[in-house]
């Protein structure tokens, strides 16, 4: 209390014989180039005799420390903080009774950027504080523009007539951030509903790499099914008797390669027909939704055994004629007679995959899943031909086998339902809400629970005489799920599926949004808004769906804005509304603080015609609400994943930089809180 005091005195004192003493500080500003797309910004302060200025690096309690401002902006990025590259003077000030750091003389303060555009302004504000050995000085802030010019940095720059290179960028972004989180990519993909890059969905957990685990996971379970497992002893006895010793291992490993370039070749294909930019609006395509709908059910079904998938018998027995060669391409045809033989196994598994792979809008993906599918598949095979004594170990076929194959066709079936919901939320039929998603899921585990014990069978089960412990350990899981869905027909968020679920203003009887409170779920009455006999915020949260007139309301209401992109079929968006949004540091923000503004990138309501145009940025023609706001991101903010949140005044300027989802909700309530505190200092 005693410092505060002094420091109170001091400053009173100072005041009054301010305007008989000039500032003893006089600052200026520089830039200088460090590599083809970094500058540092250097700060000098040039400070008079027997005056000091003090350090950024001051304890609570003691004078103002010096601090720095800088105003956000797309053309650069800070790397790392202000650094004082000047010598600072340490002492004990009786004053304030602690330890202080000052400069004398002269200061100089650096702060590294990194470039976006060869020329560009920086601008900001820094506050400083200076005493000499009988006053100090109020406060001074000061406003600061330095130039930047790096001519380097054209190669690297991102224009907007440039679509693809951002699209590009976005996508290895994405890339970079699940690799830095591998468990929870892990976590994420047993899904495999989401589509990262393209433009429904959040970047960062669904990427490349999580279709390569999908597809190993995927080639496992292949691994045993009733076409495969089977083989095994065929195939590798083929291998160790034909053979000297090492002879067999190493055509096993010609073998297992031959099935990773069948596969893949199938992904190729499949990028090759569809093309870069059909494999990018896929997901948003409610043609291709229905039909990958119907597929799947159809693969499920099949599963069931409803029918068996098969291949020409031409192929089979053309390819089966070609193994008997002699050399690599006997080999290769033995890995082709595979593939074809098993097809009926196999192809719901792949049909499936390169659904996910194809909608990621990833060119690669079909590729990268084919990869590790034929991996999981191969390696068996090949370990099995290495190690011939592994055989005798192997469990023996049986009924199990066909448990596994129907196991996998109520998955698919429930799978299924995704692609559904996301046509029905796209073109607003609203008849597939939440409840009914979450009936049939409960109904398809349910039946899956009641198969794990015997109680349900189909013509071509053996009976369950007797239940394993393994079957009941499922079927305890599976019934445990089902349990766990039944309180969302009463509204219960369900986190740990809500992300695959229809969002939650789609539910009916909602007993939990109620329970939230506080904000604006008591809504003020206001006249009907664009859109909004469209769409609902979550948690009732008084939200605009049209950029411009809720721009409009943050400017008479003065008020930040945020911009929430998102999309129909986007799970990420799904998972921070459930996850974050949800929680009350975050929730309050959102319902008191802010002018939310929710635009879907992939609705398919059709724009008047006068409100239809061409893109500047695409060329493409502008002809439904989601592609005017999915065209307003990718022009305005080089962006096209969701979801993807973009704080701003209501003047239009950027408060701080935009981010993707974050699934920590301290974190994103503090990102909140940053673009809050840069409005109230404008």
């Amino acid at each position: 209390m005693r410092k505060k005091v002094v420091l109170l005195a001091m400053l009173c004192i100072s005041v009054f014989s301010f305007a008989q003493i000039e500032n003893p500080v006089t600052w200026s500003f520089s830039s200088r180039n460090v590599s083809a797309n970094e500058s540092e910004l250097v700060l000098t302060a040039t400070i008079e005799k027997s005056w000091h200025l003090y350090s950024q690096f001051i304890n609570e309690g003691g004078p103002v420390p010096t601090s720095f401002k800088f105003t956000p902006s797309a053309d650069y990025e800070l790397v790392g903080k202000v650094k004082e590259t000047s010598p600072v003077i340490k002492t004990f000030d009786k004053t304030f009774e602690m330890d202080v750091a000052y400069f004398s003389g002269k200061a100089v303060f650096v702060q590294k950027i990194k470039l976006k555009k060869p020329e560009l302004k920086v601008n900001g504000t820094l506050e400083f504080m200076v005493c000499d050995d009988d006053q100090c000085l109020p406060p001074d802030e000061k406003a600061f523009s330095i130039g930047v010019k790096n001519d380097k940095v054209a190669a690297t720059e991102t224009t907007e007539s440039e679509p693809t290179k951002v699209i590009l960028q976005d996508t290895i972004s994405a890339t970079l951030d699940t690799v830095a989180e591998p468990l929870a990519l892990a976590k994420d993909t047993a899904t495999l509903i989401a589509t990262p890059e393209n433009t429904t969905t959040g970047a960062g957990d669904y990427t490349l790499w999580a279709i390569f685990l999908a597809g190993f996971l995927g080639g496992l379970a292949a691994f045993f099914m009733p076409c495969i497992f089977p083989m095994v002893p065929f195939t590798v006895s083929y291998f160790t008797k034909s053979s000297a010793k090492g002879g067999g291992v190493g055509k096993a490993l010609i073998y297992g390669f031959s099935i990773v370039v069948i596969y893949v070749g199938i992904g190729l294909i499949v990028s090759i027909v569809f093309g870069a930019d059909a494999l990018n609006n896929l997901s948003t395509n409610g043609f291709f939704n229905l039909f990958f709908f119907l597929l799947l059910v159809v693969f499920g079904a099949s599963f069931l055994g409803a029918f068996e998938l098969t291949l020409p018998s031409k192929w089979v027995n053309k390819a089966d004629e070609k193994s008997s060669s002699k050399g690599l391409t006997g080999i290769f045809f033995m890995a082709t007679t595979l593939a074809l033989v098993s097809f009926s196994c196999t192809g719901p598994i792949i049909g499936y995959l390169l659904v996910e792979a194809a909608t990621m809008g990833s060119y690669l993906g079909p590729a990268i899943g084919m990869l590790g599918f034929a991996i999981a598949l191969s390696l068996p095979f090949t370990l099995f031909a290495m190690f011939p004594s592994w055989l005798k170990s192997m469990p023996k076929s049986g009924g199990w086998l066909n448990s596994i194959k129907v196991t996998l066709g109520f998955l698919e079936l429930a799978l299924a339902l995704k692609f559904l919901s996301n046509v029905d939320l796209a073109y607003h039929w609203n008849w597939f809400d939440r409840e009914v998603f979450l009936v049939l899921w409960i109904v398809i585990f349910a039946m899956l629970g009641f198969y794990l014990l015997g109680k349900l069978r189909f013509s071509h089960d053996s009976e369950v005489k007797t239940v394993s412990v393994f079957r009941l350990f499922l079927s305890i899981i599976v019934f445990s799920f089902t349990v766990y869905m039944i309180p969302g027909l009463w509204g219960a968020p369900l986190r740990s599926i809500a992300a695959f679920l229809p969002p939650q203003q789609t539910q009916d009887f909602d007993l939990y949004t109620n329970s939230l409170g506080g904000g604006n779920t008591d809504k003020v009455a206001h006249a009907p808004r664009k859109y909004s006999d469209k769409f609902h915020a979550p948690y009732n949260i008084d939200a605009f769906f049209d950029y411009e007139e809720g721009m409009a309301y943050a400017k008479s209401a003065n008020k930040p804005v945020m911009i929430d992109f998102t999309g129909h079929a986007c799970v990420n968006c799904r998972k921070m509304e459930a996850d974050v949004w949800s929680t009350k540091q975050v929730l309050g923000i959102l319902q008191n603080n802010f002018v939310l503004i929710q635009l879907y990138v992939d609705d398919k309501t059709q724009l008047p015609d006068e409100e239809q145009y061409v893109s500047n940025f695409s060329g493409k023609t502008i002809r439904t609400i989601g592609n005017k706001w999915s065209d307003l991101q990718a022009s305005k903010y080089n962006a096209n994943s969701q979801p993807f949140y973009v704080l701003l005044s209501a003047d239009e300027k950027m408060l701080v930089k935009p981010q993707g989802a974050n699934y920590n909700a301290d974190e994103f309530a503090a990102y909140l809180q940053s673009g809050i505190s840069a409005f109230a200092a404008q």
